[in-house]
This record gives C-alpha cells, sequence and structure tokens, in this order.
C-alpha cells in the first residue's frame, strides 16, 4: 500500500544532480516544484516523459514552477541523457534510494517473468509553501505533462 502524500509536507531530500550542483527541498523554498521520478536514462518512455517536461519547461518557468527529474542512474549517466535531450531542468542521481523511499516510488515489478524491485513513473507537484498538491502514481507518459501543467495554472 503506498503512503499519501498529497496535503502533507514535501518528505526532506538532498542529492547530487547533473552541473554538479547538490540541492535539497529548501532549495525550491518560494516556487512550485515537479519532482518526477522515472525508470531509467535514455529507455523510450523515459525519453518521451523528459522531452514532454522540456518541451514545456518554459510554460512551468512563467508560473514559478521548477522541474526536476530523479532515477536511480549515476551523474554520468544522466549528464549524458540531459545533454542528448538538451533538457532544461537538472536530473538528481538517487543510487541509494532513498529520496525513491521517501517518495515510496519503489514497486515490485516483473519483466520477462523475473520480479524486481524498480521505480514506479511517478510525478509529485510541490507548492511553494512546500506542501504536496499533487501525486499522480503509475503514470502513463501521454497527455501527462500537459495534465501537470494544467494542475499548476490552478495552483
Amino acid at each position: 500500500m503506498q503512503k499519501k502524500l498529497e496535503g502533507k509536507k514535501c518528505p526532506s531530500f538532498k542529492g547530487e544532480t547533473t552541473g554538479n550542483v547538490t540541492v535539497s527541498e529548501k532549495d525550491f523554498a518560494g516556487k512550485n516544484l515537479v519532482i518526477f521520478f522515472y525508470p531509467k536514462d535514455s529507455t523510450p518512455g523515459c525519453t518521451t516523459e523528459g522531452q514532454n517536461f522540456r518541451d514545456s519547461y518554459k510554460d512551468f518557468q512563467e508560473l514559478n514552477t521548477e522541474i526536476i527529474g530523479v532515477s536511480r542512474d549515476t551523474i554520468k549517466s544522466h549528464e549524458n541523457f540531459k545533454s542528448k535531450q538538451s533538457f532544461p531542468f537538472e536530473l538528481l542521481s538517487d543510487p541509494d534510494e532513498k529520496m525513491c523511499k521517501s517518495f515510496d516510488v519503489m514497486k515490485m515489478k516483473s519483466m520477462y517473468g523475473r520480479e524486481y524491485m524498480g521505480v514506479d513513473r511517478s510525478t509529485f507537484l510541490i507548492s511553494a509553501e512546500s506542501k504536496v498538491i499533487r501525486e499522480w502514481r503509475s503514470v502513463k507518459v501521454k497527455g501527462h505533462v500537459d495534465e501537470v501543467l494544467e494542475e499548476v495554472k490552478n495552483i
């Protein structure tokens, strides 16, 4: 059973991102924040999701909203992914799954009959006051970024 975070304070986090920057939730005080968790750099669904956030980035910025992508990949992998896709936002590396666990996005998955723990594609909208306004879990990529942007417009 996944814990519901809507209406609660944003879980604290700290991690290394692309651009050799360490960020925490405190760095986004006074801004809305979209945190999207995705399974793996440079895979089809994750690439499309990142591109959709990239293509709408300016719209989010105009609404005082920052975006950060999170996966368990290394900074080197993130740097390559970010560069290749021209992402204007940072990607946070969470190899020890601390942030993934605090947002409760790890779940049992199955591929080719083998079960494993993996990242459940999830997005969280955090208010400028550091409260979780909305959470999307087990996200389907098509149309998702538009839905998140609509939610930001309603803040």
